[in-house]
Order: C-alpha cells, then sequence, then structure tokens
C-alpha cells in the first residue's frame, strides 16, 4: 500500500497539472510497453511500439537494466525542450548517485560512464534518445492526449468545486482513502510511505500506464503523484486492417460501427437507422460506449444526442485514415 501524508499546508499546496508532461507520459507509455500490463487493446499498440522504435531511442534501455529508471528522469514540462532543461538542470550528485543505484555493480554502456560524469555529448545523446521515443510513441496521438488531460482536469476542478478536495482526490482511484492526512492506495507500492512536509503535491493524469499509481519524491523538485486516468488510453493510430480486426473483438462489429457513426452527433433514433437496428437496441450500444467513455449523451427535452469523446475518436481510427 501506498500511502502519502499530508499537513494542511500540503492541502492548500496541492494542485492538478494544467497541462499534459511529454516526457512523464512517455516514460509511463514505454514502462506499459516492456512490462506488457494493460489490457487486451494494448497487445497490438505494444507489439507496434516495440516493433517501431528506432535504434536512436535504445538509449533509454540503458538506464532501466533492472526496470528501475533514474528518478531525474522524471520531470515536469509542457514540451520536450522545457522537460530537458529540467532533467539537465538536476545537480550532478543526484545524477551519479541515480546512474550508481540503477546500474548497480554490472559494467554500464560508455555514454551513461560519461554521463555520470557530467559529459555534455552524453547529455545529448540522452536528449536523442528522449527525442526519437516521442515521436514514434507519442507524437501522432499527442493531441489526444491533451483533449483527455482537459477533460480530466474538468472533472478534477468540478468534483473539487461541488464536493472538496478530499472527495476529487479519492476519486482519482476509486479504493483510495484518505484518512487523518493519510491518502492510502491499496494494491501500490508494498508498504512505502511519502511525507510530504508542506511541500505539497502535483497530480498528474497519465493515459497510458493502466497501472498505478507512480509517485515521483526527487530531491529539489515537488513531488507527482501520476495516476492512470479514466478508462485508461488504448494508444492506437489505427490503420492496418488487423487493428479493425482486434477493435471488432473487443467491442462487437455494430458497437464499433456505432462508435465510427458517432463521428458525428446522432439522436438515438438516426443511429439505429443508420446501424439497422431498433432503437433499444442503439440505445443500448451507445450507452455500452458512454460506460466506457467513448461516447458522451446530451438530452435537450425529448430528445437525447450521442456523439463520441477524444478517447472514441482514438480507438475508432477516425484521426489517423
Amino acid at each position: 500500500m501506498l500511502r502519502v501524508h499530508f499537513t494542511s499546508a500540503d492541502f492548500a499546496r496541492t494542485r492538478f497539472a494544467v497541462r499534459p508532461a511529454p516526457l512523464q507520459e512517455l516514460h509511463a507509455a514505454l514502462t506499459t510497453a516492456v512490462t506488457r500490463s494493460g489490457g487486451p487493446l494494448f497487445a497490438p499498440w505494444r507489439g507496434r511500439v516495440l516493433r517501431s522504435l528506432p535504434a536512436a531511442s535504445g538509449a533509454l534501455a540503458d538506464l532501466v537494466p533492472a526496470g528501475r529508471p533514474p528518478s531525474f528522469l522524471d520531470v515536469l514540462g509542457d514540451t520536450l525542450a522545457e522537460g530537458f532543461e529540467h532533467i539537465r538542470a538536476t545537480s550532478s550528485v543526484l545524477v551519479r548517485s541515480e546512474l550508481e543505484r540503477v546500474c548497480g555493480t554490472a559494467p554500464a554502456p560508455r555514454w551513461i560512464r560519461d554521463l555520470h560524469s557530467g559529459d555534455e555529448t552524453a547529455w545529448q545523446t540522452l536528449h536523442r534518445a528522449q527525442r526519437a521515443a516521442y515521436e514514434t510513441v507519442l507524437g501522432p496521438v499527442w493531441s489526444v492526449v491533451q483533449d483527455l488531460h482537459r477533460e480530466e482536469f474538468t472533472r478534477y476542478a468540478l468534483t473539487v468545486a461541488e464536493h472538496g478536495v478530499a472527495a476529487a482526490m479519492t476519486g482519482l482511484a476509486p479504493g483510495s482513502r484518505l484518512h487523518e492526512g493519510v491518502w492510502e492506495w491499496p494494491g501500490a507500492v508494498p508498504g512505502r510511505d511519502v511525507r510530504l512536509d508542506g511541500r505539497g503535491l502535483v497530480l498528474l493524469p497519465t493515459f497510458h500506464h493502466p497501472a498505478g499509481p507512480l509517485l515521483q519524491d526527487t530531491p529539489g523538485r515537488p513531488p507527482v503523484l501520476t495516476y492512470p486516468a479514466g478508462p485508461k488510453l488504448p494508444p492506437t493510430t489505427g490503420g492496418p486492417a488487423g487493428s479493425a480486426e482486434a477493435l471488432a473483438a473487443v467491442l462487437g462489429r455494430t458497437r464499433l460501427d456505432a462508435l465510427r457513426l458517432l463521428a458525428e452527433a446522432h439522436t438515438t433514433t438516426s443511429l439505429a437507422r443508420a446501424l439497422h437496428v431498433s432503437n433499444a437496441t442503439a440505445s443500448s450500444h451507445a450507452a455500452a460506449l458512454r460506460s466506457a467513455g467513448l461516447a458522451t449523451t446530451t438530452r435537450a427535452g425529448r430528445s437525447v444526442t450521442h456523439r463520441r469523446t477524444a478517447l472514441g475518436t482514438l480507438i475508432a481510427g477516425a484521426r489517423f485514415p
């Protein structure tokens, strides 16, 4: 169980990240790819990612020989460049200690030994690796990640306004609880206690890591809790016929057709007509898509209108013809 200890000052300083952080999201995605976590929709994505990662990104694997990345890689920042500036500003003492921790006594590649000594060329090797991985893994879907982040931000803000900070925080993780200033996450890192001691906490959703949370507590930086958001994002760029077949196998052919039709707003009647099914069946499909976060339903008087969400658009593959 992860236990995060708050003081009154910590509650006052807890905030929700206004925008997604590319490097944090990249590291969450790569963790998902190499640890094989996630449901059935992640399998095709995982295979494509691992096959398509360019050679330049291989340096990142050197930094996680035992699945334990150095903490100085976990930074906030609205862009890759800003995130790398934060990494580059890490104290040399922390860089050396973290490299020694993750590499242990095993022989390290030459560029990591150079990074340990502060060589600028080694830092550029790391920067190129992050950029190459981002362009392959996140670049094609980043606009959708931004849309999903805005939706999560709005949901959190509305919950705070209606029910208070405690309800908003525990709502991020069903099963967690806030008791006497301690936020408890069952099933997380066994027996880990983090004391904020007045520093506050930054809450950052991720859409590429279905398990969580990930809590970064790096000296000199605000603690950041990265948590899996909403229905989780099966990151896919669509396109290949095999992906369409995999989606049909998971959603069902008619429900997948409904998802694609909802690129435009439909009433239940017009959706039923387009699918050649009854109104009751069309309503059932729309409800299932809505419960998975793939569609929304709005009501105006007696009229009900359905339309897919940003997550539904990504899964349907409409952004990538």
